[in-house]
């Protein structure tokens, strides 16, 4: 087998989509936007990412937000963005769409000068070519002189080393000024400009995809079967026709006298939602099996699959299936009528997605609120002093984050009503960070800015995790728990609307112990009312205790984010024999402690008797002092495991 660096190297348009939020509206009607990661050739690298192939992205973006919005989003989707190169004079590419219907999808393309449209020759480098097995161009990058010129010599390279080439049309008259500003939806617009330029290309590659309308520009004609016979003079690719609905077929030699003679899959029905990007994601799951040389109707079957799933969601890039979740839909799709209403699939959408990963989290925790304001009134301080203590313990953190290395594991938990500039300064900086979500000690639970959390989740930014504290059990009386329970719903259905995170808190109510099965009944009930947090923070559970909470994630959730640890204002002496437990376990990720670490240096703060500089001493000492335990207990149980 080919073993190259790459499977794909996707070729041109990366942009922000801005997507109209309101439905059934004109895009002049629309007040709300959602921001996504867009253009055909940044769409298809993400989702042939998600599939499981090796992919690297070669593009141009600007050198501004927009511009490292793309490459982070491109490299969080596993994409290698080593070529995806700043143009420090032209901006990212701009999308604006919206849906008024099934088929009508306004869109504006911001494309004037834009950085994508300005790859040049010297962009294209032959070892990076040669790195990957297949190289996939869409055929708008051949509209402009520059990029077209920077397309051949790309595939002049891929030739020259027998890496595979791959043609999607993706024809957009408006990026071939055939079609004004305001027709960006347009699919077809006759040119024969175009299609001769087009033809001039077939030779050059190995497969080549396109709607019927799309192989009408290409083969100069509106009767498909004719415009497919013209491609084919052209090319001896391998052609595959999207027939939306209808499926797909593929025609490896001469074209048949009927469309449906070709090599096809099963056709995938589904309630569509809008058009929009079922292409892309075709081209996902159609090269997932290309590149792993199966059968060209289950080729078919994979992208068919694909654009079902886009089609009945919002967006382009964030709707295309991970491969775990379109092999579940695979195995039952005509069963499926309505994904975007199938819990099993949009949970599989959410935690298999490709997403920032942690593989330890050791988190300072000072997102206390009552237990500050008893703190201050017990030292005679002014309530006021809270905010710059929390300041002055983030600043400690922050020291220690930098000083012993921790980006990428360390995290903090800091609550808005005190911590809102600490939480402003911290996001963005490659932190893992938690805020509060619950009204503190509420039993039944109960939620400090009101039961409106969708609207209080859409202020925040998307990388904090909603951290909400729960104190149950099992065996808690009926109705009480039902209270609680229909308030963990209601704040898991607003973070699965609005993208964050889920950190779930459970504590057994007034000081109870695990018996061995407790919290493992717990998070059993919560995961079977179809409440799915993709982290817990749980008490140092008992010995007998883990097996069972291990079990449960196994069952229900096995793409869980992990555990981690609580103090509860224990000693630290505590907290390393609960460490000791919990350290190798397989869901354990971490820690997130607090008061154990800044409790008797905050009240002698407040009280006058330790001054800031003090202050944040001790707390970079304790905060260091327990991840290096964690750290020793964790090398320690590594080193066993490599001697057993």
């Amino acid at each position: 087998m080919d073993q190259r660096r790459f499977d794909v190297i996707c070729m041109g348009r990366a942009a922000v989509d801005f997507y109209g939020q309101q439905f059934g509206s004109r895009l002049e009607d629309m007040r709300t936007m959602a921001k996504y990661l867009g253009g055909s050739s940044a769409n298809m690298a993400a989702g042939m990412s998600r599939q499981g192939l090796r992919v690297a992205m070669l593009t141009r973006v600007g050198d501004e937000h927009m511009g490292r919005f793309v490459r982070e989003e491109l490299a969080r989707n596993g994409v290698d963005v080593s070529q995806v190169l700043t143009d420090p004079e032209r901006l990212t590419s701009i999308v604006v769409l919206g849906i008024k219907d099934r088929d009508t999808f306004p869109l504006i393309f911001y494309r004037e000068n834009c950085a994508d449209a300005a790859l040049d020759v010297a962009d294209v480098d032959r070892e990076f070519i040669a790195s990957a097995r297949a190289l996939a161009i869409t055929g708008t990058h051949f509209s402009l002189p520059g990029p077209a010129a920077a397309c051949h010599r790309a595939i002049d390279y891929a030739r020259s080393n027998s890496t595979r080439t791959v043609l999607d049309i993706d024809y957009r008259p408006v990026l071939w000024g055939v079609a004004g500003h305001g027709q960006g939806e347009s699919r077809f617009v006759g040119s024969e400009a175009v299609t001769g330029h087009l033809q001039s290309i077939l030779p050059l590659f190995d497969l080549v995809v396109g709607t019927e309308e799309e192989f009408h520009i290409a083969g100069g004609s509106t009767d498909t079967l004719e415009a497919l016979r013209e491609v084919r003079r052209h090319s001896d690719a391998v052609l595959v026709l999207k027939r939306g609905a209808l499926g797909s077929v593929v025609y490896e030699g001469g074209i048949p006298a009927d469309l449906d003679q070709g090599i096809s899959g099963p056709a995938v029905s589904v309630e569509v939602l809008n058009v929009l990007g079922a292409g892309d994601a075709f081209m996902s799951g159609f090269m997932r099996g290309w590149m792993e040389g199966e059968p060209l109707a289950r080729c078919c079957l994979y992208g068919n699959a694909c654009g079902a799933l886009v089609v009945s969601r919002h967006g382009c890039t964030p709707a295309i299936p991970s491969r775990v979740e379109l092999d579940d839909y695979l195995s039952r799709f005509d069963e499926v009528p309505r994904p975007d209403l199938d819990a099993r699939l949009n949970q599989l959408h959410r935690t298999t997605v490709p997403r920032r990963q942690w593989p330890a989290i050791y988190a300072l925790a000072f997102d206390h609120r009552s237990q500050f304001v008893e703190m201050a009134e017990a030292c005679g301080a002014p309530l006021a002093k809270v905010s710059r203590l929390k300041r002055l313990i983030a600043d400690a953190f922050v020291q220690v984050v930098e000083r012993d290395g921790l980006q990428g594991r360390a995290g903090v938990l800091v609550d808005e009503r005190f911590g809102e500039q600490v939480l402003e300064s911290l996001t963005g900086r490659n932190l893992w960070i938690a805020r509060p979500v619950e009204l503190p000690q509420s039993r039944p639970l109960a939620f400090e800015y009101g039961d409106n959390v969708s609207a209080t989740l859409q202020r925040w930014p998307s990388e904090q995790v909603v951290k909400c504290l729960v104190f149950y059990h099992p065996d808690d009386e009926t109705a009480l728990k039902h209270q609680q329970q229909e308030r963990l719903k209601l704040l898991f259905d607003a973070c699965c609307h609005s993208g964050h995170e889920l950190l779930l808190e459970l504590i057994l109510p007034d000081g109870c112990e695990d018996r061995g099965d407790d919290t493992a009944r717990a998070m059993r009930e919560l995961y079977a009312l179809g409440i799915f947090p993709d982290w817990w923070k749980l008490p140092p559970p008992p010995d007998n205790a883990w097996p069972l909470i291990e079990g449960v994630i196994d069952e229900f959730d096995p793409w869980c984010r992990g555990i981690v640890l609580l103090g509860l204002n224990r000693s630290v002496e505590e907290l390393v024999t609960g460490f000791a437990r919990a350290v190798g376990r397989r869901h354990c990720r971490g820690f997130a402690i607090g008061r154990s670490l800044f409790v008797d240096a905050a009240r002698a703060w407040l009280s006058g008797a330790m001054d800031d500089t003090e202050l944040q001493c001790a707390v970079a000492e304790n905060f260091s002092a327990i991840v290096a335990k964690w750290q020793a207990l964790h090398d320690a149980a590594e080193s066993e495991e490599r001697e057993q």
